[in-house]
């Protein structure tokens, strides 16, 4: 189940990514008007800006919801934890012990060595 929602996801982004690059910008409008451009195409002079928005409105959504999928298939897999949880605490360095007789001497002998 989860190959095929990453495959529809897939899918739907690059169905995103053309109907975006499909679309006219703010200023192909004024173009229109002087009659160059889409006054003759398929769907009329305005039909392909709803046709394309709407379906761009369409795909987002199904993007949208792909994109939940996954997330709750993930959390499925892995169970959320602490950041403090999953970070290794260093055991503490322990030094041989010494006996007292042998710092009381190295202190007398002096700390500088010659």
């Amino acid at each position: 189940m989860e190959t095929l929602v990453w495959i529809v996801h897939v899918i739907v982004a690059l169905a995103v990514i053309a109907l975006v690059l499909l679309q006219h910008g703010k200023g192909a409008d004024m173009g229109a008007a002087f009659g160059s451009g889409s006054a003759g195409s398929l769907f009329g002079a305005s039909g392909s800006a709803n046709f394309l928005s709407r379906s761009t409105a369409v795909v987002a959504t199904l993007f949208f919801l792909t994109s939940l999928g996954l997330a709750y298939f993930g959390l499925q897999q892995h169970k959320p934890s602490s950041v403090l949880d999953r970070t290794a605490v260093p055991a503490p360095a322990t030094q041989p012990a010494t006996p007292a007789a042998d710092q009381n001497a190295g202190s007398k002998a002096g700390a500088i060595p010659q």
